[in-house]
């Protein structure tokens, strides 16, 4: 099954996870799990991490603070709109520390190609707060969301393809039913795949919803819209978001230093299964050394404050 308890938050919060910060101004962002994040990194001063996921920069901000001038920050976002934001936030550092401050080097790509981008051995952590980020549910035109309507979008990056307008009118039915049934876990991926093909074209993302809500008819059990899981699978399939992963759990035990550390915050139990079996392989292998047995989860402060908390899993490994 699908993360049902980040799903029916997502009824009382923005939809989404990932980034995970509070619904609040740039400024002020708050992620998921900061704090909790840091002290798993083991954050060295002078040492080289890379925040495979600036989004607003708030992990960014804390990494910075903690490495000082001799330090290197390397960020990665696929999204400009956020990475510009990111990089206003860490290019100005505060002003009793602009003196103490790391080299930041931003990038906009995915952390897919972190292997590519960055030398083997030379990093000494890796931090992925994995999913979707506020400044993109927030906006209706970015088409991540059904709670307010918008072109069907959902592209992180958006110069790239496809677009979810591209995936819901042009892919063939059974395509789309494995797709909705692979990255949304919906039993009802069939039905609801043929209602789509029906209703072609489908230009929005309230259409849309209402097309699989049709189809879908809610269960007595469900304590999500019914349209969640659909739109959770068409998210991921356009953003290649479990490909990503892979790569980034592949590449991450070759760039890391001996000692360096790896943290991953995932908020659907897809990405959290990935996270699980890579960091248990490579135990097994000889090259991690599993800093969490059991996934750590916020506590009740944080998801007082902030209820899509309840959905993040952080897993940690160090490089053996």
């Amino acid at each position: 099954m699908a993360d049902e308890e980040a799903a029916a938050d997502r009824q009382h919060a923005p939809e989404g996870g990932g980034h995970g910060g509070r619904q609040q101004q740039a400024g002020s962002h708050v992620p998921v799990l900061l704090k909790t994040a840091i002290d798993f990194l083991a954050v060295q001063r002078g040492g080289t991490y890379i925040d495979a996921t600036v989004g607003l920069g708030g992990h960014s901000l804390a990494l910075a603070g903690a490495l000082g001038a001799e330090g290197h920050l390397i960020g990665f976002d696929k999204d400009p709109a956020a990475l510009e934001i990111a990089h206003r936030r860490l290019a100005e550092p505060p002003p009793e520390r602009r003196q103490d401050w790391p080299a930041v080097t931003l990038l906009h790509a995915s952390f897919a190609s972190i292997g590519e981008r960055v030398a083997e051995g030379t990093a000494d952590g890796i931090l992925a707060d994995l999913g979707v980020s506020s400044l993109q549910l927030q906006d209706a035109a970015r088409g991540f969301s059904f709670q307010a309507d918008g072109p069907l979008d959902m592209r992180m990056n958006s110069q790239a393809e496809p677009d979810a307008e591209q995936v819901v009118n042009h892919l063939d039915e059974p395509t789309l039913a494995q797709v909705i049934y692979e990255f949304g876990e919906e039993r009802r991926s069939r039905r609801i795949a043929r209602a789509i093909v029906r209703a072609r074209p489908i230009r929005s993302t309230a259409h849309l919803a209402q097309v699989v809500s049709a189809a879908a008819r809610p269960m007595k059990s469900e304590r999500i819209h019914p349209a969640t899981r659909t739109f959770q699978a068409i998210r991921i399939y356009v953003n290649r978001e479990l490909d990503d992963l892979q790569s980034l759990l592949a590449a991450a035990p070759r760039i890391l230093r001996v000692g360096g550390r790896l943290v991953v915050v995932s908020f659907h139990s897809l990405e959290d299964r990935l996270v699980k079996e890579s960091l248990r392989q490579g135990a097994r292998q000889g090259f991690w050394n599993v800093l969490t047995r059991k996934p750590v989860r916020a506590g009740p402060e944080e998801t007082g404050q902030n209820p899509r908390a309840r959905s993040a899993k952080l897993r940690a490994a160090a490089r053996l």
